[in-house]
């Protein structure tokens, strides 16, 4: 076979591997503008979803249209409880929020974790938080999970003026007999809540 030929097919071989690159490329390009496409309609046609915050991925946004209770804490900190259900694995989740009113950023939340010593995250947790069952004369602590890890809102390190940050506690269930229980999170007021579900 001469030099001439062989060349030419190595041009030709070439050839074919850079067209089929491009063509991946381009079909890869495509596919992301696609994908990101389909991102912003969904955001935008979930309610109450504006900017940002509601994007992240992995963040609890509790449903803020009902409110149970809202205790008056530290500083200019509010705990809005806006749910308390029973779910079908044998535990109650509670869902709120922690809202600043004040002028300045919150940060004195170390009471809040409790008796736990490690600080998780980065930040502190909600896991000195209790349910209790006047009725059945039952007090009971946030669920963890087998690294010890509360189920609770964890990474905890401010809370900024006039911002409100969801927050989550989940504990073993109370009877069902139980309807009505007492929550407990340390620096605020017991307030009696009723249980959904």
């Amino acid at each position: 076979m001469s030099i001439r030929r062989i060349l030419q097919s190595r041009r030709g071989a070439a050839a074919v591997v850079i067209t089929a690159t491009l063509a991946l490329t381009v079909a890869g390009c495509g596919g992301d503008a696609d994908k990101a496409s389909d991102k912003e309609k969904t955001a935008s046609a979930k309610p109450g979803a504006e900017g940002s915050e509601n994007d992240e991925p992995g963040k609890v946004v509790p449903d803020t249209g009902t409110t149970l209770a809202t205790v008056k804490g530290p500083k200019d900190i509010d705990l809005i409880i806006n749910s308390v259900k029973r779910e079908s694995g044998g535990f109650v989740t509670v869902n709120g929020q922690m809202k600043n009113n004040g002028a300045e950023a919150f940060y004195d939340m170390s009471a809040w974790r409790g008796t736990e010593q490690e600080v998780l995250a980065g930040g502190i947790s909600v896991a000195g938080a209790t349910l209790v069952d006047k009725a059945g004369k039952k007090r009971y602590y946030i669920l963890r999970d087998t690294d010890g890890r509360c189920l609770c809102t964890a990474g905890l390190d401010k809370i900024e003026a006039g911002k409100a940050i969801p927050v989550f506690f989940q504990f073993p269930a109370p009877p069902e007999s139980t309807m009505e229980i007492d929550f407990q999170l340390p620096t605020f007021p017991t307030v009696a809540v009723e249980i959904s579900g």
